[in-house]
């Protein structure tokens, strides 16, 4: 299972698409199950050792993805194949 210690960034993206891209292959290799909830965004942030305006933009991304959804208050969470969430 990788964990934020693996995210090497390049100098070659936007580091919040290349943290979005490490955590969508995240999802898609089983390693966060539908309905995981992410970190809030400092703790993201502070995990990923970036900004807390990049987690913000890499969260936003993964939501256009279809891959998670935020609830307000909630927090938030990887989606199932149909778009649902499970387990909240």
């Amino acid at each position: 299972m990788s964990s934020p210690e693996d995210f090497q960034p390049s100098n070659a993206a936007y580091l919040y698409l290349e943290l979005a891209d490490f955590v969508a292959g995240q999802i898609q290799r089983g390693n966060l199950k539908p309905g995981a909830r992410l970190p809030p965004e400092r703790e993201f942030a502070e995990e990923y050792g970036v900004s807390i305006g990049t987690a913000r933009r890499a969260t936003r991304e993964l939501r256009e993805r279809g891959l998670v959804i935020t609830l307000p208050i909630k927090g938030t969470f990887v989606v199932d194949q149909s778009g649902s969430v499970s387990g909240s």
